[in-house]
């Protein structure tokens, strides 16, 4: 008879067991003999689920694990990030949307999916559990994509297609925007719950499955495969799938991320026995909620040495600093306080979660002067311009428009890996910061790279409109230069963030910058909504044709960019204020 790995130490943890068992009740035989014989079977019963319990969370967990939830992390990745590239072509083509309503509408959207992430992590940590969320989060996404694909199946669901000689074409109705709506609402939601808890999750996996000295070779292993995976469906759905929208149409090309997330959503079921499911506990946003709450409902209380202050028992005590001193209030402990033997979190915090909060209220500054980089590397208008130039690389291919985004996420993989690799080792010699250059130096060098992308942007596009409306046409490879230093700005400055973020913050609070992270994403959505929709709506004053045309060769793309940089220029200085701010705080007792 053939015995699995599983059943051989399932077996073995029982014989271990019951020699013990047998050893303690031939020891204690005589303390024994007056109990009835329900009571033996009392005991019998408590040993018997103690075995199983054991041997059923010792099946569960590991690298078996692995290709489910790195499968469903990758094809969500494909099917999600094949999407965005062509959608503001839909937009004007199918919706017969103005180029500013697409992509304010887009930009809305790139928002809402950010931002959920907070609810999603919130949702995870608190109530409901990983799992559940990403199985959640899978099946939203799926709805909405198909929900999405549905539309272009039917020409019910979407306005008549405009004839040649139409000046006016008929707009989307009430239903038709609602049901287009409902798509990028479920797949916010599905954005919001996948990607905060997925690495997470499968962190999850080896941290509760091995716990020796090989435990952190295989979550540095889990890690390197997971963005390897992640990089990788980036690239498919930047080239394959938006190559397959760019020649089959939308029909097909919607198709695909759904096939794509119907295998993510099997994937990561399938291997629901498997899982380990970490119990769900208190969420730091709740945490940071209760010192908001207690601090004003004791902002009358007065703050002295003489205070006591409530810490927390389950984890390292920090020491109760001068700055932002108000929210100290929190963790004063009152006389009635003090004599009850449970504290409620709604009357008194603890030092650990004041720190924790004034922590992240010192990050925040510099955490907003990355909006406006996101802000202006999520612009759909260079799509649009691809759209009109030259994209032949020979005679009977050329790259569809919305793939030269792919320029950018290249450039910011590469300079990662010579970053790391060659420039670290370099630095660290000579700056003696273990990554070579401070975080805060990389965000500010980004930054500066982003006002000089804006600047070429500026420039090409002033030379493509002058080509384009003398009847000529550009090469789009004049686009890779700005895509190429966005990609290098990005490079330095969100990834300089992060590592801000987890210098910054305690290490309990690690789950929490990543999420801080996509938040800014989510302003810059936001922001770039609102100031395309300024731009266009001062440049049309007058009756004048919008900077912002539909049609770009009527248009200004290059006064818009010009205005770009002038705003990442002032974002600059802006940075250097919040760095001497946050010197000024951190230095203060």
């Amino acid at each position: 008879m053939y015995l699995s790995p599983n059943s051989t130490q399932y077996l073995n943890i029982t014989n271990t067991f019951l020699n013990r068992s047998r050893s303690i009740w031939g020891n204690r035989r005589s303390s024994m003999e007056g109990i009835s014989d329900q009571e033996k079977s009392i005991v019998d019963t408590e040993l018997q689920t103690k075995l199983l319990l054991d041997s059923d969370h010792d099946r569960k967990g590991g690298l078996r694990t692995m290709p489910f939830i790195i499968v469903n992390e990758a094809f969500e990745r494909v099917a999600s990030y094949g999407l965005m590239p062509n959608m503001i072509f839909y937009l004007m083509e199918v919706y017969h949307m103005e180029a500013v309503t697409g992509t304010s509408i887009l930009s809305v959207w790139s928002a809402l999916s950010n931002g959920l992430s907070i609810f999603g992590a919130l949702m995870a940590d608190s109530y409901l559990g990983r799992f559940r969320v990403i199985a959640l989060g899978s099946l939203s996404t799926l709805l909405g994509m198909i929900f999405l694909w549905l539309t272009s199946m039917f020409p019910q669901l979407t306005p008549s297609t405009c004839t040649e000689l139409a000046t006016n074409c008929s707009p989307a109705t009430p239903t038709q925007l609602a049901l287009l709506f409902t798509s990028f609402g479920l797949l916010s939601i599905g954005c919001g719950c996948i990607r905060p808890c997925s690495m997470a999750f499968g962190a999850d996996q080896l941290n509760n499955h091995d716990r020796n000295h090989n435990n952190q070779r295989l979550l540095d292993s889990y890690f390197n495969w997971y963005y390897a995976s992640a990089a990788f469906s980036t690239v498919i759905a930047f080239t394959v799938v938006v190559y397959i929208q760019d020649q089959y149409g939308w029909r097909v090309g919607f198709a695909i991320p759904v096939l794509f997330m119907v295998c993510s959503a099997f994937m990561f079921l399938l291997g629901s026995p498997l899982y380990v499911k970490v119990k769900v506990g208190e969420s730091p946003v709740l945490g940071f909620v209760q010192v908001l709450v207690v601090a004003f409902k004791k902002r009358k209380v007065s703050v002295g040495r003489d205070n006591c202050y409530n810490h927390s028992e389950g984890m390292d005590q920090v020491e109760l600093t001068d700055n932002l001193r108000f929210l100290n209030k929190a963790c004063v402990l009152s006389d009635s306080i003090m004599d009850s033997s449970v504290t409620d979190p709604w009357s008194v915090s603890t030092v650990e979660k004041v720190e924790s909060l004034k922590s992240l209220i010192r990050i925040a500054p510099i955490w907003s002067t990355g909006i406006m980089l996101f802000t202006t590397s999520s612009q759909s208008y260079p799509t649009l311009q691809a759209k009109t130039m030259n994209r032949h690389i020979t005679q009977s291919f050329e790259i569809p428009p919305a793939s030269f985004v792919l320029f950018m996420v290249v450039t910011l993989a590469i300079w990662i890996a010579f970053y790391d690799r060659i420039l670290v080792p370099i630095l660290a010699k000579h700056t003696h910061q273990p990554r070579g250059l401070h975080p805060k130096t990389r965000m500010g060098i980004g930054l500066l790279i982003s006002v000089m992308a804006m600047i070429v942007s500026a420039i090409v596009e002033t030379v493509r409109r002058h080509v384009a409306r003398s009847g000529h046409d550009m090469s789009a490879l004049w686009l890779v230069p700005q895509y190429a230093l966005l990609g290098l700005a990005e490079a330095f400055n969100a990834v300089g963030q992060m590592e801000f973020y987890y210098s910054e913050l305690p290490k309990s609070m690690s789950s929490i910058a990543m999420a801080v992270f996509m938040v800014s994403n989510g302003f810059s959505g936001l922001f770039g909504s609102f100031l395309v929709n300024v731009v266009d709506s001062v440049s049309s004053e007058g009756g004048d044709v919008s900077w912002l045309a539909s049609d770009i060769n009527e248009g200004h793309v290059d006064y818009y960019y010009w205005l770009l940089g002038f705003l990442n220029l002032i974002n600059f200085f802006y940075f250097l204020i919040c760095c001497r701010l946050h010197r000024s705080i951190s230095s203060s007792p």
